[in-house]
């Protein structure tokens, strides 16, 4: 089987920031998925990043990361830093499409988990971050995994997120986040059978 680069950009909670056992949601799903696949996988987080940073920086560094000789991935995680920052969702959804664009122009297979609720963020903002990049990645037939309103009335998620602050969820909201991506197309995105 031909080697597989994944890369995951996003904010701090694409890397796990506040989790006890240091796997966040993306070791979580890497955990969940067969190592035969033969995935290099990196996480390539910027603490607080919104979605306009994220797209002028996110080539240069997947690019180092990328296989010549195999498939390239990328898993585009968001947080609620455009909420927190004031950004449009037309400035939002127009970053996010530029993204996908230009990964797609490079032959990158690409899937997004949109931004969960958090304390900290405005609910009626996070929603519609959610739906706009939701509509982004539906048009270009992009898999894309809605986190908010699954959790946004969840009392683990809302518990486990207000015990550590707001500002981010511990051990078991990144396994509600986990969970998320792994029912929610992950396996078919990757070509494989969900395991049992």
């Amino acid at each position: 089987m031909d080697d597989t680069s994944l890369c995951f950009i996003g904010d701090e909670l694409v890397s796990g920031y506040g989790d006890a056992r240091a796997l966040g949601w993306t070791g979580r799903v890497m955990a969940r998925t067969p190592r035969e696949l033969g995935i290099m996988w990196n996480t390539l987080a910027v603490p607080g990043e919104t979605t306009a940073r994220l797209a002028e920086r996110w080539q240069g560094e997947v690019a180092r990361r990328t296989t010549t000789t195999g498939v390239n991935r990328l898993v585009i995680g968001l947080g609620v830093a455009d909420v927190l920052a004031g950004v449009s969702h037309a400035r939002s959804r127009l970053a996010i499409a530029n993204v996908l664009d230009a990964a797609t122009s490079e032959h990158r297979s690409c899937f997004v988990v949109g931004p969960p609720p958090l304390p900290n963020a405005d609910p009626d903002g996070t929603a519609a971050l959610s739906r706009a990049v939701g509509e982004v990645c539906q048009r270009r037939g992009i898999p894309y995994v809605e986190t908010f309103e699954p959790l946004r009335n969840h009392d683990q998620w809302m518990t486990d997120v207000v015990s550590d602050g707001g500002g981010h969820p511990g051990q078991a909201g990144y396994g509600l986040l986990a969970w998320l991506v792994l029912h929610r197309g992950w396996y078919e995105w990757l070509g494989v059978p969900a395991p049992r």
